[in-house]
């Protein structure tokens, strides 16, 4: 009878027998505990417990279990297969190591994928090669030559393609921008809104430019977006040289603060060029807002100079303050305000029509104001501030006035915007404290415009908080 026990497979079936088991059951485990944490080492156990340990367990079984030899053709398959398996492991567990958790900025981070994929499946060629010289014996010399010789023909039959692949991942690598960044290479200038292997596509605001990697490898090229922070738009205006430039650049510096395209951790600045030529930096939230912000700034400056007496490129003539156009306008409005028509030839000399272009704030919040301004054309939107902006309550339209408070002296409660060009009679307000000094009943009716506001903007403020609470109330 023959005893088992003292076979030379025995001690290795019996391990496998008890080994097998409770290796499977503390995988699992492991296993379930990095799914647990969220770990990315998780992926690499799975590999083990479900391929690794089973195909080892069964190579093990075959060739030192057994009285198989390595040399038979099924005992090799498998011992390949295992090898396989191994390698994949190996990369796997150094795919965790290296890039599972780096940390932003860090090269890995930077690292594009498809350098990591390009490094694995070499990594798995070389590997499965020696695996097969290995187990089979086979000479991969003869195939890597052959492999050499034919990726140089296909190099040189494919160069300039190959070669914007190439120029695309040095790109990926370096990162000079990213998606979403302005680009200025010369003969384009747009946002980056996409990046692949063989060109970037470029939103010019009048299509999509491709432009092929090769072209911005060898070129230089300027990303606005970098670095961070306000994108500076640069407009150059000319006065004549009888206006005073201090003037001039407060002007500027006014009419620039105003421009809703600014960056808000940022100021705008004037220098003087000397020959009546001004540089207006404005530092705008992005570079797509450029040619929007100068615009709306040279819109915005004709109306200012205007208002201020200024020659803008040389001309000060402002064709609609007239003496005859401030007399109709008094004759019409300036009676509401205390303003008799006996007195109008002494207070026409001292006001004046203003023009307002569209969005621009003709009464701001916080500041005493030195007129009492009446809306001849147009309309004015009123808005209080609220938590987090500006909340619009009404609208000043054609005989009404915005400025009551230079009457008291008082700072001003809500904003006047012109949402179109808007036509003002300026009164100054020693001119209506005059006219109140002779008609005390003005002071009252400016009183009750005034109480009529506050009341309407309290109410706007009541009514939208109204609305929030049953938004909020509905979603809860």
């Amino acid at each position: 009878m023959i005893e088992v026990w003292k076979e030379p497979w025995f001690p290795w079936a019996v391990a496998l027998a008890v080994g097998l088991p409770i290796l499977l059951i503390v995988l699992t485990e492991v296993y379930a505990w990095l799914v647990r944490r969220g770990s990315a080492a998780a992926q690499p156990v799975r590999l083990l417990r479900n391929l690794v340990v089973p195909v080892a367990a069964l190579f093990v079984l075959l060739t030192l279990a057994s009285s198989q030899q390595f040399d038979l053709t099924w005992v090799r398959v498998i011992g390949t297969v295992l090898g396989f398996l191994l390698i994949l492991l190996v990369l796997s567990a150094f795919n965790v190591a290296l890039f599972s958790n780096a940390t932003e900025g860090s090269w890995q981070k930077r690292l594009p994928s498809i350098f990591v994929d390009i490094a694995r499946l070499a990594l798995i060629l070389v590997g499965l090669a020696i695996l097969f010289s290995w187990v089979w014996g086979a000479d991969v010399g003869g195939l890597f030559t052959a492999l050499g010789v034919t990726s140089i023909v296909i190099g040189l039959a494919l160069q300039n393609a190959v070669g914007s692949v190439i120029s695309g991942l040095l790109l990926l690598f370096e990162q000079p921008f990213k998606l979403g960044d302005f680009l200025d290479t010369g003969s384009v200038r747009g946002r980056v809104v996409e990046v692949n292997w063989r060109a970037v596509h470029i939103d010019t605001g009048n299509g999509i430019q491709v432009v092929p990697n090769s072209s911005l490898a060898g070129d230089s090229f300027t990303n606005l977006s970098e670095p961070a922070g306000a994108y500076v738009a640069v407009a150059t205006v000319k006065f004549s040289t009888d206006d005073p430039p201090h003037v001039v650049v407060a002007m500027l510096s006014r009419v620039a603060g105003t421009l809703p395209t600014l960056d808000p951790d940022d100021r705008p600045s004037v220098s003087y060029s000397g020959n009546a030529t001004y540089d207006v930096s404005l530092p705008v939230l992005s570079p797509a807002v450029e040619t929007e912000s100068i615009s709306l700034f040279l819109g915005w400056l004709w109306y200012a100079a205007r208002r201020a007496d200024l020659a803008l490129d040389g001309d000060a003539t402002d064709p609609v303050n007239t003496s005859e156009a401030v007399h109709d306008a008094l004759a019409s409005y300036g009676p509401a305000f205390g303003l008799d028509v006996a007195h109008l030839g002494d207070v026409a000399p001292l006001c004046r029509i203003e023009q307002w272009g569209a969005g621009e704030t003709v009464q701001e919040i916080g500041v005493v104001p030195d007129s009492l301004r009446i809306v001849v054309e147009g309309s004015l939107q009123l808005a209080t501030p609220v938590p987090g902006g500006l909340l619009q309550f009404g609208t000043c339209d054609a005989s009404d006035a915005v400025g009551q408070t230079s009457l008291t002296r008082q700072r001003t409660t809500y904003a006047a915007t012109a949402e179109h060009p808007v036509l003002i009679l300026r009164i100054p307000s020693n001119v209506v404290d005059a006219a109140v000094r002779r008609s005390p009943s003005v002071a009252r009716r400016i009183g009750d415009s005034l109480d009529f506001r506050r009341q309407l903007a309290a109410d706007a403020i009541a009514a939208s908080q109204a609305s929030v609470m049953t938004v909020a109330e509905s979603a809860s």
